[in-house]
């Protein structure tokens, strides 16, 4: 075997390798002598078959088998014998006029991690902003509670429904007057106010009574579920069966004992741990973008272009998938066009990040156990089906990208960590309407990491992850925002498909999604009936790692 280098340029490197036929010749005779005891063949006893017959037989199945187990063991011995980190799965090329019985020639041809230099962080300062959740803040959390527990009571035949009230009806849709499949239904309740069905709908049941008779006029949304309905005017026959006014919930140690707890005061502390949790986090998320910024500010060093536009390709798909939610789509996409460099520039930071975070983690020993990372399996199986969450361990258990994309998250966690640890941190009290602020004006204004879902450390199965900044696609004037960041890990396209939809059609309870089959997940169908409104597309998608 003979490998050669043909290109040594940057982070780009290629080889071509020649694997002599006579060794090719070696492979399949070992293997014809492996198998020949097994070989079953008329006319001969069990193991005596000739060799030049199960060639004959077989000879071509064991080219094949000798070739790639060759071509595959001469790329790692060039990846070994060279000390390449390749940031991406290597492109394997044999020679098109290959035949049996000749020399094969294989060219390869890679991106190689850069040498990350020694990461300065001695002098890292930071400062934390600290919100303590105040009793107004707590009574407004219970309010809610309240509000989420209310019941109603059937209001009197003359009645007529207001704001807030619950109407129960039977309905049939109809578009050009012709009744549409999953349009009809019967006792549906409908909070008027709530949002819940398509806009204009619960508008028209203010002022219905029991057993009143109407005709609902509205139009579905353009980006509605069921393109059979998107964008068209509708008619909704419907018949209010009920009207029922709502209950006042009285907050009280009734009240918490209703929800399976033994008073109000054991209710208001774990409503108060519940928001201290929130505004930690909501501090967490400053402190970690304000770390980034310093760590992105004094590194500065290449990144395989591969895994750049990866992570490019991976921001503008979904900034594509938010542009289509926009009323105008093509203003959004020539909105988004504009900043494309900045987006390409959030691309590089999130790769270079991410490779800094991960060489940080290794020179510091932070590691997820296996412990941790059993349960990190567990947690993603549940999104599965019973019976196909096994199948989905062992997946991840043998699929080196797929696993290092599931550890990234918490490795990338223990990597902030230990850097918030060796810091130098602040504390300053402030409002959570400041800290608010603070966020969004590094939404606003400039390459801030927020939720960094990062970097797995795991070079030897080459495909450390970045960590940055998450765009926000923008709107078309005038309707303009700014590029919103947070970050995520970049890892690689390994792990199995994990979008389940769900159309959320028409006013009769939402649809739960469907449990996913491993390793590709189940879709839903779509639910048949149209008149639950489509839940808005979250925006500033595009995360980082």
């Amino acid at each position: 075997m003979q490998i050669v280098e043909t290109l040594n340029e940057g982070l780009k490197r290629a080889y071509t390798i020649t694997i002599p036929a006579k060794d090719l010749e070696a492979r399949v005779d070992a293997e014809v002598k492996k198998i020949a005891p097994q070989v079953r063949m008329p006319g001969f006893r069990p193991g005596k078959v000739p060799a030049n017959l199960i060639r004959k037989m077989h000879g071509e199945s064991l080219h094949a088998d000798a070739l790639n187990s060759s071509i595959q063991e001469s790329v790692d011995k060039a990846i070994r014998e060279n000390g390449l980190r390749p940031a991406i799965q290597p492109a394997v090329n044999l020679n098109d006029d290959y035949a049996a019985g000749q020399d094969a020639e294989v060219k390869i041809a890679l991106e190689v991690l850069p040498q990350v230099p020694t990461p300065l962080i001695d002098n890292i300062t930071l400062e934390r902003l600290m919100v303590e959740p105040g009793e107004a803040a707590v009574t407004e959390a219970l309010q809610r509670i309240a509000d989420g527990q209310k019941s109603y009571t059937t209001a009197t035949k003359t009645y007529k429904a207001q704001d807030g009230d619950q109407v129960l009806i039977d309905f049939e849709g109809k578009v050009d007057g012709v009744p549409f499949d999953g349009g009809k239904g019967e006792g549906m309740a409908v909070v008027i106010g709530s949002g819940q069905l398509i806009p204009g709908f619960e508008d028209q049941l203010i002022g219905l009574k029991a057993n009143d008779e109407a005709l609902i006029n509205v139009t579905f949304p353009e980006d509605y579920g069921s393109k059979d309905l998107a964008g068209k005017a509708a008619t909704f026959d419907i018949v209010v069966g009920e009207v029922k006014k709502p209950g006042e919930t009285k907050i009280d140690d009734d009240f918490a004992k209703a929800l399976g707890l033994e008073s109000l005061e054991q209710l208001t502390g774990l409503v108060k741990g519940q928001l201290e949790q929130e505004l930690g986090g909501l501090s967490r998320t400053h402190m970690k973008r304000r770390l980034l910024d310093q760590l992105a500010a004094s590194h500065d060093f290449e990144v395989p272009p591969s895994m750049v536009e990866a992570e490019f390709n991976q921001i503008w798909a979904q900034l594509e998938q938010e542009a289509a939610q926009e009323e105008d789509a093509d203003a959004a996409r020539a909105e988004m066009e504009k900043d494309r460099d900045e987006y390409h520039a959030i691309a590089v930071r999130r790769v270079r990040l991410g490779l800094l975070l991960s060489e940080i983690g290794q020179a510091n020993g932070v590691e997820v156990t296996a412990q941790e990372m059993n349960m990190l399996i567990a947690q993603a199986a549940q999104q599965y089906r019973q019976e196909d969450r096994q199948r989905f361990a062992e997946y991840i258990r043998n699929d080196a990208m797929a696993a290092a994309q599931l550890r990234a998250p918490m490795y990338e966690d223990k990597v902030v960590d230990f850097l918030f640890d060796k810091a130098t941190i602040t504390e300053r009290s402030v409002t959570r309407e400041e800290l608010e602020a603070a966020i969004e004006a590094e939404d606003d204004g400039g390459p801030s990491g927020d939720h960094v879902h990062g970097p797995d450390c795991d070079h030897d199965h080459d495909h450390d992850h970045a960590a940055a900044e998450k765009p926000k696609a923008k709107k078309a004037a005038p309707k303009k925002t700014a590029v919103k960041k947070d970050a995520k890990a970049a890892p690689a396209d390994a792990a199995p498909a994990e979008s389940v939809t769900t159309e959320e059609a028409n006013p009769v309870a939402k649809k739960a999604p469907a449990k996913k089959a491993a390793p590709k997940a189940a879709t839903a169908d779509a639910e048949a009936k149209p008149a639950a409104k489509k839940a808005p597309a979250k925006k500033a998608v595009a995360k980082k790692a």
